[in-house]
């Protein structure tokens, strides 16, 4: 019998023990603390495995395989296949770690205020036919004027929104990401109940029916706390809109061409009660109805208070989302410069629509301008952690294995809201400047501080911060090994 197995699992420790409480944690001890708060019960050696390549996620420097975070935990020289089957086997379950990050954000949260949520999908691209789950998608970087396609895994992922303390920002934290593939396309010889199976195979494995699933998984977690959700254009369907969870507010975006009715103003003495009114103007026309004043308000992005023109209009009814009133929200055009003295140019407008009619129409738009930060996300998450890069071709693992990523990420950010310390100093270019928050990148470069220095008997900067001898010659220049290696950028 393999001893192995019969080790006991692992329980998380009490939260009155928390290493993170002290006044002195750093980021690493934040990132420890919430690591053992969110992790399920696992086996001690399957844990302290996971935990091993949670942090090589992201402190790796070159590709991010499995054999890179292993080469990166310094084990480049063991056998390397009980990480393999860490995803493979099942042995370690991304959901359950969400779970807990989802807890950890409710923490986060003012018990008064609501939870918002940002949801998108995105492309992991792959090279390999023989991937699970991958397939032919239309790029979204390709030109307008041309359709490009690209092999890739398409996922789903949400997040919330927290505010950043002592500072009007907030920070987008992932609470779920989903491998969400669509069916295999059949072939021209298949029969009709193949192409029954394929049609309801489809319907289930529709981006708006996964994100439904999973709002309403959400809504069991969250009890009766009101949930704001924020989505683009994707996302404002029939199938996402019908049967909407209660106690949830939903902001998406809408085509600009929509067919939007009136509340009807009377109802027939028989017959089936009528749902629509007359037909009112596309959100277009009502933009440039002149005859419709616009309204001054200010938000908050990127890092300053911006001044928005819109439009609203009340009591709205839109066909796919049957007799649920809707408002209506047009924001006009962004004036901006390229550069500095610049012809001023302007983005396209935007069109909103709300199932909340209450709800102040300052707050709608700062929410949805908010809901950016999913899109730093997803960069953040491909470019600086490189999730996609693994190599791996067992069906469990390719699931697995990018959610594991994204929870270290997630974990990464939650420690970063309880440490707001800033370890490593700023470049000399970057004195001058003081950003609202600390970016990931920064986040990385204080993390590994922190754990390399260790290895380098480092305590400080008093080795590597002093300027340069006089002579300038490039053969005489002094370069600190410990200075390029933290401030390395993958």
């Amino acid at each position: 019998m393999d001893r192995r197995r019969q080790e006991p699992a692992r329980s998380p420790p009490p939260r009155s023990s928390r290493p993170g409480s002290k006044k002195n944690s750093t980021l690493l001890d934040h990132f420890l603390d919430l690591w053992q708060c969110c992790l399920p019960p696992l086996q001690d050696r399957v844990a302290d495995r996971a935990q091993t390549l949670a942090l090589s996620s992201l402190l790796c420097l070159g590709r991010h395989t499995l054999t890179g975070l292993l080469t990166t935990s310094g084990v480049q020289f063991q056998d390397w296949t009980a990480a393999y089957r860490l995803f493979s086997q099942e042995r370690f379950d991304p959901s359950a770690l969400f779970s807990g990050i989802r807890s950890v954000c409710l923490e986060q949260l003012d018990p008064a205020a609501p939870i918002c949520l940002s949801v998108d999908d995105s492309l992991l691209p792959k090279s390999g036919t023989k991937i699970p789950g991958a397939a032919w998608h239309r790029d979204p970087q390709g030109p307008p004027f041309q359709v490009n396609l690209i092999r890739a895994q398409r996922v789903l992922q949400f997040s919330c929104l927290l505010p950043i303390p002592g500072s009007a920002a907030v920070r987008g934290v992932p609470i779920d990401f989903l491998h969400a593939p669509k069916p295999a396309k059949l072939s021209a010889k298949a029969t009709a109940e193949q192409q029954q199976e394929y049609a309801k195979l489809a319907t289930e494995l529709n981006l708006a029916t996964r994100a439904h699933q999973q709002l309403k998984t959400f809504r069991e977690q969250f009890g009766s706390r009101r949930v704001i959700l924020l989505s683009d254009a994707r996302f404002t369907t029939q199938t996402f809109l019908t049967d909407f969870p209660a106690h949830t507010t939903f902001i998406g975006r809408l085509r600009k061409d929509a067919k939007l009715f009136a509340a009807p103003t009377a109802q027939p003495p028989t017959g089936r009660p009528r749902i629509y009114g007359p037909a009112l103007p596309t959100p277009d026309q009502l933009r440039q109805d002149e005859s419709t004043a616009w309204e001054t308000i200010q938000v908050h992005a990127a890092g300053a208070d911006h001044q928005c023109r819109v439009k609203s209009s009340s009591d709205v009814r839109w066909r796919p989302a049957g007799a649920c009133p809707l408002r209506l929200i047009v924001i006009a055009p962004l004036a901006y410069r390229s550069r500095k003295g610049a012809r001023l140019l302007y983005r396209d407008p935007a069109y909103l629509i709300s199932n909340d009619l209450d709800l102040p129409l300052a707050q709608i738009v700062q929410w949805y301008f908010s809901r950016w930060d999913i899109e730093v996300n997803f960069r953040q998450e491909k470019t600086l952690l490189g999730v996609g890069q693994a190599q791996v071709r067992n069906p469990v693992s390719c699931q697995t294995v990018p959610a594991f990523q994204v929870a270290s990420y997630s974990l990464l950010l939650l420690a970063a809201l309880r440490d707001t310390g800033d370890v490593l100093p700023q470049p000399k270019w970057q004195q001058h400047t003081q950003p609202e928050r600390v970016s990931a990148q920064r986040l990385l470069q204080n993390l590994r501080f922190q754990v390399w220095a260790r290895g380098l008997g480092l305590s400080s900067f008093s080795g590597f911060s002093s300027s340069t001898s006089s002579a300038q010659n490039p053969e005489k220049l002094l370069h600190a090994l410990p200075s390029a290696i933290f401030y390395a950028q993958a």
